[in-house]
């Protein structure tokens, strides 16, 4: 039998829950020649890694820094990837490896099971690679504004993005939220809040915020919208879900999601 490897990447990775997420799909559907590892990778060293590998890999997970490095490795981009220029996933066909972003994919999934469906006013913290990503789902769900929360200037690709999504994006400091806010998305490790959550506002109706970091600690985003009213919704979530559409794209088989957040469950029930 034929061992297939997969594996996720990037710069810390050692905190990835991916692993639990794709041996436990691996195991709900009988894919016992299927292995999933975690691979500690800088961006300036991926091209060259993925080229040395063998036929036997057949999909990586990206991470921090490697999202918009990938652009140089895969020989074609998924619509999704293209828009918001950055690829988390790398799955292996014949020519070689096409890039995707299941980014997206995940937050929305996120929102909706949070209950969050009528969205017009939406706050991102950040402006990276992650924080496209954001901005696509958001358009995807029918957000009709969206600030761009970040200490200094926005991204130009990330305000590209912006444009190109026809959201009407507008660049806040740190710590100035609109008086209405319907999703807070947070993109940004859990130090870079400092003093700005004391003045999130209330929510106004069922609102939510995602944190799209894990695995650094306690999240204050979570921590401070639960106290104003929010629904918190955890980074894991999106991780789940993207991790779902991850293993569609790589084994071809339609994801065994209970199984996966059964996993994902017992992984994180001691933090």
């Amino acid at each position: 039998m034929t061992t297939h490897r997969a594996a996720v990447c990037g710069s810390p990775i050692r905190h990835s829950l991916s692993p639990v997420l794709h041996d436990a799909a691996y195991r709900a559907l009988g894919l016992t020649n299927w292995t999933y590892g975690r691979i500690h990778i800088e961006a300036e060293e991926l091209a060259e890694w993925v080229h040395s590998l063998d036929d036997s890999w057949r999909g990586l997970s990206l991470t921090m820094p490697l999202k918009e490095a990938a652009f140089a490795v895969a020989h074609t981009v998924s619509e999704v990837a293209e828009a918001v220029g950055a690829i988390n996933t790398l799955v292996r066909d014949d020519d070689g490896w096409s890039g995707h972003n299941t980014d997206v994919y995940g937050i929305v999934r996120a929102l909706a099971e949070a209950g969050v469906t009528d969205i017009t006013h939406a706050v991102v913290v950040g402006s990276g690679a992650t924080a496209r990503s954001a901005l696509a789902a958001l358009a995807e769900v029918g957000a009709l504004d969206v600030s761009l929360m970040v200490r200094a200037a926005v991204r130009p690709d990330t305000a590209s993005v912006a444009r190109l999504l026809g959201l009407g994006q507008l660049s806040v400091p740190m710590g100035r939220w609109p008086e209405d806010v319907d999703v807070v998305i947070g993109t940004v490790p859990p130090h870079a809040y400092a003093a700005m959550l004391q003045h999130l506002p209330r929510a106004p109706h069922v609102a939510a915020v995602l944190d799209c970091v894990y695995g650094q600690g306690a999240s204050p985003l979570l921590a401070a919208g639960a106290a104003k009213g929010y629904v918190p919704v955890s980074g894991t979530e999106m991780l789940l879900h993207q991790a779902a559409e991850q293993v569609r794209l790589m084994t071809g088989q339609a994801p065994p999601v209970a199984a996966m957040r059964a996993a994902l469950q017992a992984a994180t029930a001691d933090h």
